[in-house]
């Protein structure tokens, strides 16, 4: 795993690069996001959809919601970039739209994208 710290708009953000899956269950998720905050001071996190699990996109594995739930206890602002234009669930179609239309949880399609999410330049 490779953490790159940014700065942009006066925000920290931590840009995570990892030919593995970080993200396999609600723990490593709360790992993560404690690793990057120890070793960046970033609450704001930037992560590949390749280094999330397949199961976390299952609505019904309640995996997804409990990461959030978490992320916005610690206050942990995430955006996961890649395609998920091959999804078809409805519920998943949903999620995606309103957790883009909030302000921690976000689903793009480039690491430009969720830049802009997370500083608010979009």
């Amino acid at each position: 795993m490779n953490i790159e710290h940014m700065k942009d708009n006066e925000i920290d953000i931590a840009v995570i690069s990892s030919d593995e899956q970080l993200i396999v269950d609600t723990q490593s998720a709360l790992d993560l996001a404690m690793t990057v905050k120890y070793e960046t001071g970033a609450t704001n996190i930037i992560i590949n959809k390749s280094a999330v699990c397949e199961e976390f996109f299952i609505l019904s594995s309640g995996m997804a919601g409990e990461i959030l739930q978490k992320f916005i206890n610690y206050h942990v602002r995430i955006a996961i970039y890649g395609d998920y234009s091959h999804y078809t669930s409805k519920p998943l179609k949903d999620f995606i739209y309103e957790s883009n239309n909030g302000n921690d949880f976000f689903f793009v399609s480039t690491k430009e994208e969720a830049m802009q999410k997370l500083t608010g330049t979009q």
